[in-house]
């Protein structure tokens, strides 16, 4: 890893290991990494970027699996910077994409504005929230949101009404060539000691049915409509199995955790195999949730 001089105000990584910005832990290097100072910074530096430059955008990096020989291309990391969070409004909130989603749930119930409790579980920020419409305990982000900031690969900031986005289960369509970073959440007034109790029992609960504290990137499957996908892997015998250092969760079979020394190809291959054997037993296709990343992307 080195560290390159540049004339923007943010941090400039070249060859910089993946592995350490995901929640799997695996991933090889990017051939740049960015962390911008904030977003005129951001906007700067994407507009001196090549056209054709590969981007890649992490936050957390809780839903997304990098090859094993990396990313050929820039990617900004959001976390830490694109982090403003304040009132807006007498029920709403301005938010940064780089906020974590627990950070998220936590203040809206100190403020007493209550909806997103559901957001305290999710390993990520605003930002991926957004991407995917992420969602929880019958919680999901989009039902909240009031307007949205994007950004293109030329540095141009917009303000967008949700009008302009057709939010699904965990995926969002919208304009092209646009990433998000930040939004206006409108919530509802509410009891905010309750919020932060329903919050507390939420993590409980999740802390007892998730393999919380091993890697992971959340839950790999999407729930297929009238059925779990943790209890269809669970029915086929898959709890335990193991590739590599890629492992089926004992503790919950729609997560597949690193044991210590897992390679992307260890994940993608139990993936399949997970897929193959619950699609041969019950016609299921289950569908990943999590983002692979093979290549460059733009």
């Amino acid at each position: 890893m080195s560290e390159t001089t540049t004339p923007r105000r943010g941090t400039l990584l070249e060859h910089e290991p993946l592995a350490r910005y995901t929640s799997w832990r695996v991933g090889g290097p990017a051939r740049r990494l960015y962390r911008p100072a904030d977003l005129d910074d951001l906007a700067a530096f994407l507009a001196a970027l090549d056209p054709g430059e590969p981007l890649l955008w992490l936050g957390l990096g809780s839903n997304v699996l990098i090859d094993d020989a990396g990313f050929p291309g820039t990617v900004i990391h959001t976390l830490g910077c694109l982090d403003g969070l304040e009132r807006h409004g007498e029920h709403g909130l301005r938010v940064g994409a780089g906020v974590t989603c627990a950070k998220l749930a936590r203040v809206a119930a100190r403020a007493d504005l209550v909806g997103v409790e559901f957001l305290a579980g999710i390993p990520g920020t605003l930002g991926g929230a957004l991407t995917m419409n992420a969602g929880a305990w019958g919680g999901e982000t989009w039902p909240w949101v009031a307007r949205v900031r994007t950004i293109d690969r030329r540095g141009r900031v917009r303000e967008r009404p949700v009008s302009d986005f057709t939010p699904g289960y965990r995926e969002v369509r919208g304009p092209a060539g646009e990433w998000f970073v930040g939004a206006d959440l409108v919530l509802e007034p509410g009891d905010g000691a309750a919020a932060m109790a329903r919050i507390r029992a939420l993590l409980d609960r999740r802390a007892a049915t998730q393999p919380i504290g091993q890697p992971s990137c959340g839950s790999v499957f999407r729930n297929p409509p009238g059925d779990h996908a943790a209890r269809l892997i669970e029915a086929n015998g898959l709890k335990g199995r193991r590739l590599g250092g890629a492992q089926v969760s004992e503790r919950h079979a729609n997560f597949i955790i690193n044991t210590g020394d897992a390679t992307a190809r260890d994940i993608v291959e139990l993936i399949a195999l997970v897929q193959t054997t619950v699609e041969r037993a019950s016609g299921v296709r289950l569908m990943p949730e999590v983002r692979r990343l093979v290549g460059g992307e733009s």
